[in-house]
């Protein structure tokens, strides 16, 4: 019989991330879980040393980076094929509260309408700041956001009730399996960015609620896969980077804004874009000038 949830992490070439996440889970009060981490084509050998070093983790290996979504849905699939009842995405640059799972399950437990539920969310490197408490949309002008990002909160006092939010992190996204097999899972070709926004929207068009539970705490290292280690010509984000935000928003708002505030959006994000294109040409960081041009251009003549 399985076990009540399935945690999925991706691992790409970063063993001593995914390792010190999995050893966080291993201190975890609550046990009717099981640890799936999906390999995603990595070359260093790392899948090989968390097949080693975890043997109780089920591991997933991918020949290719799928990316973000094409990883999580590898696991999603298996999760859904052996037939847990929860299915929890969790970045693999975290440390959890010991028992930071059971307030989840109990808010999917007790109210059948909240399709899928996140924690709160600190800073690894100053646990006293706000990452995610809950994230807003506003559908007029198509703006997705944190509005507590980077708040401080000095012996973590931010514990208000459970609350409706607009939509939920990948980096900690649990939800229900049914809600999964009627939304579907991630959409492949987001890759990375917004296909969190995708799925939380969708699950709301399903019928479903989307609750934040501030009992939950978690620690993100945040940004680890963004980054390159070391500081090149235009700064430490690479030009993909740009591209995918920029492509992803598009399709994103194709996909979700409402008839109604489609002029507002489209003035609002025009403004946007055009402001993040001189902001690159006064920085003189043209590569990530052009693949973000790109990464608008690609949004506007394709749908995800």
């Amino acid at each position: 019989m399985a076990k009540k949830l399935a945690i999925i992490l991706i691992n790409w070439n970063s063993f001593e991330l995914t390792k010190d996440t999995l050893e966080s889970l291993q201190q975890t009060t609550y046990t009717n879980y099981d640890c799936i981490v999906v390999d995603n084509g990595s070359v260093d050998g790392s899948g090989d040393l968390i097949e080693k070093q975890f043997p109780n983790c089920i591991v997933l290996k991918s020949s290719t980076n799928q990316g973000f979504t094409g990883g999580n849905n590898l696991g999603m699939d298996y999760a859904l094929q052996h037939g847990y009842e929860y299915i929890m995405m969790l970045n693999n640059d975290v440390a959890v509260e010991p028992n930071f799972l059971e307030p989840l399950i109990a808010r999917l437990d007790q109210d059948a309408t909240v399709g899928a539920v996140q924690p709160l969310i600190y800073f690894h490197h100053d646990r006293n700041i706000i990452w995610n408490a809950g994230s807003s949309f506003n559908p007029l002008l198509g703006i997705c956001s944190t509005p507590d990002y980077n708040k401080k909160d000095p012996g973590h006092h931010f514990k208000n009730k459970p609350k409706k939010i607009d939509w939920i992190t990948g980096c900690a996204f649990m939800m229900r399996s049914e809600v999964l097999k009627k939304t579907g899972t991630l959409k492949e070709r987001y890759f990375i960015y917004f296909e969190d926004v995708d799925l939380s929207f969708r699950i709301k068009k399903a019928g479903h609620t989307l609750s934040y539970v501030p009992e939950s705490v978690i620690y993100h290292i945040a940004g680890m896969a963004h980054k390159s280690k070391t500081k090149e010509k235009e700064g430490f984000l690479s030009p993909k980077v740009h591209y995918l935000n920029g492509r992803n928003r598009i399709w994103f708002l194709k996909a979700h804004t409402p008839f109604w505030a489609v002029p507002t959006t489209f003035f609002y994000q025009f403004c946007y874009y055009l402001g993040v294109s001189f902001y690159f040409i006064s920085r003189l960081r043209f590569n990530k000038l052009k693949a973000w041009v790109s990464g608008i251009k690609d949004g506007l003549l394709s749908s995800v």
